[in-house]
């Protein structure tokens, strides 16, 4: 049986014996938008909880677009230009439109980057696009501390301009429950010690954060109290399929509409099997989350409510820029030379997390249910060695290592990596 694992800009071939029991886990049939640019502009002129988007900005002097950060395939060519020609029709001049990139901690998107990115020519050539910078003190406002003593400090390109829209895509979220609308905010354009405040070992070690959840999530809270300072805040929210194609598109207030968009994202995104496997392949999801080992570990962690306890976890990521920020490799160093108990232990009393380090303390939850082995083409043998997984040189090669030990021919794979959630329905 051949699989094909998304791989880099491409696809993984595999070739397991037909010997073993396969399931293939993938989201069930999606709808297509037959005109996903007339989606688009529907949605924008009929959101949900606020006026067209037209209205809503008419009379306003400045408006600021939030966008996600390169490592989320966004279909941001067909969002901004829609939007801005919106903007611009309520009497907003291309010169006070800014289109923010919500880097979060992450590197900046530049040049080819900057424009694949956006995806449309014509917005740049009429309208700021800047990123955000998390260390940059002054670019920042201080907005005050949350109910649980979160320092709210956040770009004030967005807090200060009189028309706030968001743009992202919902899908399934090792941390926050959801990715897109309140989460572009905070991390998105968050000062760094919000972020290091939110992502602190007491957040993150809680059992609501976690993929699919929001009920309890202590991340999502802290979302919630921090986009709430700025409404009226204009969202828009897109699902795509497993090929990446626009499936689901709405718009309206920041929350109503961003729920209104996971729910449709939790019908596709959880899947029920009857059973758990003792191996398990999936892959990173492909470019552009697989360009890094720091965002392979949402690979590993999305699978784990299938992996039975001391089972194998087979994960294949292009890794093509490599490990990750240095601060993510210095996390790494420390749990590979403590193990992960001891570096847990480090995290415990920290008020701020230490930049990226979240990432490794997500990476331990997999390796404390059963063992990982990593297939990658772009991490050179010393950026391998702190991953702190076992590495294979083949896919194939690891199943059938993995059966063999289990005595179980049984092994789930999920192609599309961390966009799936399979769980157990007997759990």
């Amino acid at each position: 049986m051949r699989i094909e694992l998304n791989y880099g800009r491409g696809t993984l071939p595999v070739d397991l014996p037909d010997s073993l029991q396969v399931t293939v886990v993938r989201k069930p049939p999606m709808p297509v938008l037959p005109d996903p640019a007339a989606a688009v502009r529907a949605a924008l002129a009929k959101p949900t909880g606020l006026p067209p988007l037209v209205e809503f900005a008419r009379g306003r002097d400045s408006a600021c677009i939030l966008i996600c950060d390169i490592t989320r395939p966004v279909p941001n060519g067909l969002l901004l230009r829609p939007l801005i020609e919106a903007l611009h029709a309520a009497g907003i001049a291309h010169s006070r439109i800014t289109v923010l990139v919500a880097t979060g901690m992450h590197r900046p998107n530049l040049g080819a980057e900057l424009a694949e990115l956006v995806g449309d020519p014509w917005v740049l050539q009429h309208v700021a696009v800047v990123n955000h910078d998390a260390d940059d003190d002054a670019a920042h406002d201080d907005l005050g501390p949350t109910a649980h003593g979160t320092p709210v400090k956040l770009d004030h390109r967005f807090t200060r301009a009189a028309v706030k829209v968001v743009t992202g895509l919902v899908e399934p979220h090792f941390m926050a429950g959801y990715s897109g609308g309140r989460k572009v905010i905070a991390p998105g354009i968050a000062h760094r010690d919000t972020i290091t405040t939110f992502h602190a070992h007491r957040f993150m070690a809680h059992a609501s954060a976690a993929n699919l959840v929001l009920e309890g999530n202590p991340l999502h809270r802290e979302q919630l109290d921090i986009a709430a300072r700025l409404s009226p805040v204009f969202g828009v929210n897109t699902v795509l399929d497993e090929h990446r194609r626009l499936s689901f598109v709405n718009a309206g207030e920041l929350v109503a509409s961003h729920l209104a968009a996971v729910a449709v994202t939790e019908r596709c995104a959880r899947v029920e099997l009857p059973h758990r496997f003792a191996t398990v392949v999936t892959s990173a999801a492909g470019h552009p989350l697989d360009a890094t080992y720091y965002q392979t570990v949402k690979g590993m962690v999305a699978p784990l409510g299938i992996l039975q306890p001391g089972g194998t976890l087979v994960i294949a990521s292009a890794c093509s820029e490599g490990l990750g920020s240095r601060a993510f490799a210095d996390a790494q160093a420390r749990l590979v030379g403590l193990g992960p108990d001891a570096f847990l232990r480090t995290l415990e009393q920290k008020r701020f997390a230490g930049v990226d380090e979240w990432q490794t303390q997500m990476q331990v939850k997999s390796m404390r249910q059963g063992t990982v082995q990593l297939y990658t083409t772009g991490l050179d043998a010393a950026a391998a060695a702190l991953t702190g997984v076992a590495r294979t040189t083949s896919v194939a090669a690891a199943v059938a290592d993995s059966v063999a030990r289990s005595g179980d021919r049984r092994v789930a794979v999920v192609p599309e990596g961390p966009y799936v959630v399979p769980v157990c329905a007997s759990a």
